[in-house]
């Protein structure tokens, strides 16, 4: 079972979050913002996530609550808002008509990019830099879902509370990585990798990681067979593996 509201966590700051390391990775995401005046997207849900996105400079950059903004989209509800991601609500502006040219020409684009990443085809994974590109940002998309499956869905919350204090790192050996960090049972992830962890989980390979992603390997098998490599405090692990399986049912 999933709910709505840890959905919309989901799709606020794991999906729509994605969009910086985008950004950060894809050239073409880069140009669609190229001598862009720089611009800000305020997204308000009723009784559940806000974030402020800005654009800039070819780069973007989330942060949680309602900031000043140039473009605010609200939703009624957190089923309205994961409408937006499944394609099925188109959001009227509150503030900011002047700039629907910005939302039809440049963040729509740049979400239809990153769904094509998110879910692609198999014949663009045969690209090299596609693969990487595709699989980091999985990575980080998945990374942030744990943490907010760890603070709002109820089986989630049950393992979090089962896991003590520190940085757990989740990475890819030569790869992205990044850093779950628990402090009260709360969850929050940083997109780098922490300086001092207190477990860590690393997949030996980008094609390792894919394949897990994906559901066709076990990562059961693969720990005995040390292609993930674990390690320090295996209680927290566990309880992030637990949380990890409630991911794929979000993210499916």
């Amino acid at each position: 079972m999933t709910d709505a509201k840890t959905l919309a966590y989901i799709n606020m700051y794991a999906v729509l979050g994605t969009l910086e390391n985008l950004c950060a990775l894809d050239e073409n995401a880069r140009a669609i913002l190229t001598n862009k005046k720089p611009i800000t997207v305020g997204l308000f849900v009723k009784d559940g996530p806000n974030a402020t996105i800005t654009f800039k400079n070819g780069r973007c950059r989330m942060e949680g609550g309602i900031g000043p903004c140039d473009i605010k989209l609200p939703f009624s509800s957190c089923e309205k808002f994961n409408g937006l991601i499944d394609g099925t609500v188109t959001p009227i502006p509150t503030k900011g008509l002047q700039h629907i040219g910005f939302l039809l020409k440049c963040f729509v684009p740049l979400t239809d990019l990153l769904a094509k990443y998110m879910r692609p085809d198999p014949a663009d994974l045969e690209d090299e830099n596609f693969f990487n590109i595709s699989t980091s940002l999985m990575l980080y998309t998945i990374s942030v879902a744990i943490s907010q499956i760890g603070n709002n869905d109820e089986i989630g919350k049950f393992s979090a509370h089962l896991i003590p204090d520190g940085d757990i790192q989740l990475s890819i050996a030569g790869g992205p990585g990044a850093t779950i960090r628990v402090k009260n049972h709360h969850l929050v992830t940083i997109k780098k990798l922490p300086e001092s962890p207190r477990a860590l989980m690393e997949f030996s390979s980008m094609k390792l990681a894919r394949e897990l992603f994906d559901g066709k390997v076990n990562a059961v098998a693969c720990i005995g067979a040390g292609t993930i490599k674990m390690g320090g405090m295996i209680n927290m692990v566990d309880n992030v593996n637990r949380i990890l399986d409630r991911v794929a049912l979000y993210l499916a």
